[in-house]
């Protein structure tokens, strides 16, 4: 793996820069569903986004140090074997926000999150959570088929990052969203963010790659 550069306090720029039209009553017109779906499509592959992917009625998957590493380990994966880059990533109890780039983004995230999905069940049984376990059975979508669970809900919410200014107004919300929920004092202390870089003493969980 490339060795990566230590950002500075932004965190992502290097050291040298700081249908049918309604045939049945109350069904979508298409062009309303054609918005709805493009939510969730990566239409411009060539740059960074900013995603959100988030469990199941917001179930509280990630409250163990173990299940939160299993995502980490899968992003590091995909950034050492799929061109994965990674600017900024937070993971909360429920969901995770990463800005994110690559040639196939799409298809990574998709395939990291369905091994995350397997892993991640393996681990919450071992951890003996069979209420978490009952609720993501019960909450699976029908057409869920090839499983009797689901971790995610479907698609990432994908936001392209159309410059600096925008990168920044998305870091700063990913940075602040622990505090704002009241986990940490600062963003800093929360250990499974970038922001926890900037702590003095720190051991990060993962680096990030630059922005510039």
């Amino acid at each position: 793996m490339a060795d990566y550069q230590r950002p500075c306090k932004f965190c992502i720029f290097s050291r040298s820069q700081t249908p049918f039209e309604n045939a049945l009553a109350g069904a979508t017109p298409l062009r309303q569903y054609h918005a709805i779906r493009t939510r969730y499509r990566i239409l411009e592959p060539d740059h960074a986004h900013f995603v959100t992917s988030t469990v199941v009625e917001w179930l509280p998957v990630f409250t163990s140090s173990a299940c939160c590493d299993i995502l980490v380990c899968s992003f590091e994966h995909c950034r050492e074997h799929k061109g994965l880059r990674i600017h900024a990533w937070v993971i909360l109890d429920n969901h995770f926000h990463a800005i994110v780039a690559g040639q196939e983004l799409a298809n990574t995230l998709r395939d990291l999150k369905r091994f995350t999905s397997r892993v991640l069940l393996e681990q919450i049984r071992a951890e003996g959570r069979d209420w978490l376990l009952n609720q993501l059975a019960y909450y699976r979508a029908a057409h869920k088929s090839t499983s009797a669970h689901q971790v995610w809900q479907e698609g990432v919410h994908p936001e392209v990052i159309l410059g600096d200014a925008m990168m920044l107004q998305k870091l700063e919300y990913l940075h602040n969203n622990p505090v704002k929920r009241g986990m940490v004092a600062a963003p800093e202390d929360w250990r499974y963010s970038l922001a926890h870089e900037w702590s003095n003493g720190a051991l990060p969980v993962m680096r990030c790659d630059a922005w510039r």
